[in-house]
């Protein structure tokens, strides 16, 4: 057993948190032997709840946690980080315009930006969970100078698993026979699943997912709407926003952002558009096909891109970058 590593779950008094805690703490994520300190933040006026969860994880008895911090203090939840997980936001209430939502989140993410500047080791990881994800990550980003942009990412690995998964159901496989769909741009309706690369094993033989399937109608129309409004569907059925498939994703993100993606496999990710080949525009958090190794992400180069695909890629940069601009006008005036 190593040294622990210090992990921050931000809105750690909140649904997805209550899901993500105990797969981090019992070891899904960092491996069976790294030891881990939990720092849990949250508002003040959630602190009774999260000495609740607190209660949980000691009862729970785990061997890797070595430590659980419950704060609603920036000083201390940021302090010597080896991962943040930044899952806490403003949610969007109803009759609430996206902008007023924006400028919201703008506040936080600049105070935690700030925050993981100050306090956290200069190696961190930081992964944004709370929406709007891309755009809270790039503020996040721009208001750590010190720490490298490379180092910021959002989760779209939950749109990514939908997508294996609704091609899975379709063929009749599991979710493991489906590599390498793509999710390209914004973790928002405008998203794009891009199952043009993704391979899926047939009775023991790779195919192409437009060959195994061969219906390019259902690919191009209901198979990416299903994807893009799956998280305004389960609201509507749940009366709740997806909170178990979220966990989920998040472990799946940094347990591979820790321990690297298998051999010909990827996966996508909000990271910075910096270098990109696909035409996307510098300086948006946009998700991308990356293979992760040692820790650091490169994008998967090469890939060919028809028009349909095009068209979807630019018109969620498009949005990305509408929304960016409205961020950077709040942030000088946050």
């Amino acid at each position: 057993m190593g040294e622990p590593i210090r992990v921050l779950v931000t809105g750690a008094a909140g649904q997805i948190a209550y899901s993500l805690l105990y797969s981090i703490a019992k070891g899904d994520v960092f491996g069976k032997e790294q030891p881990l300190v939990l720092v849990l933040l949250d508002i003040t006026p959630m602190m009774t709840v999260l000495e609740g969860v607190v209660m949980e994880l000691q009862d729970c008895a785990l061997p890797l946690l070595r430590e659980v911090i419950p704060t609603d203090k920036e000083e201390v939840a940021f302090k010597d980080l080896d991962i943040a997980i930044l899952v806490g936001s403003m949610p969007r209430r109803e009759g609430m315009e996206r902008k007023d939502l924006l400028k919201a989140n703008v506040k936080i993410f600049k105070s935690q930006g700030a925050a993981l500047d100050k306090y956290a080791k200069k190696t961190v990881k930081v992964v944004v969970v709370g929406n709007p994800a891309n755009t809270n990550c790039l503020i996040a980003s721009k208001s750590a100078p010190s720490i490298p942009k490379e180092n910021f990412s959002c989760l779209t690995r939950l749109d990514h698993n939908r997508a294996k998964s609704q091609i899975a159901l379709k063929l009749g496989v599991t979710s493991n026979d489906v590599k390498n769909v793509i999710i390209w741009g914004n973790h928002s309706s405008t998203q794009y699943p891009d199952v043009n690369h993704a391979k899926v094993n047939v009775k023991g033989k790779e195919v192409g997912v437009y060959e195994a399937i061969k219906d390019d109608s259902w690919l191009k129309g209901d198979f990416i709407l299903t994807v893009q409004q799956r998280g305004a569907a389960v609201i509507k059925a749940r009366k709740l926003s997806s909170a178990m498939s979220a966990a989920k994703a998040i472990c799946d993100h940094v347990r591979d952002i820790w321990f690297g993606t298998p051999a010909g496999e990827f996966v996508s990710m909000g990271v910075i558009s910096d270098g990109n080949s696909y035409g996307v525009p510098e300086d948006l958090l946009y998700s991308f096909p990356v293979v992760i190794k040692d820790k650091t992400w490169k994008f998967v180069e090469g890939l060919p891109i028809n028009d349909f695909s095009r068209e979807k890629m630019d018109l969620t940069a498009k949005e990305l970058t509408e929304e960016k601009e409205t961020a950077v006008e709040f942030l000088s005036s946050a």
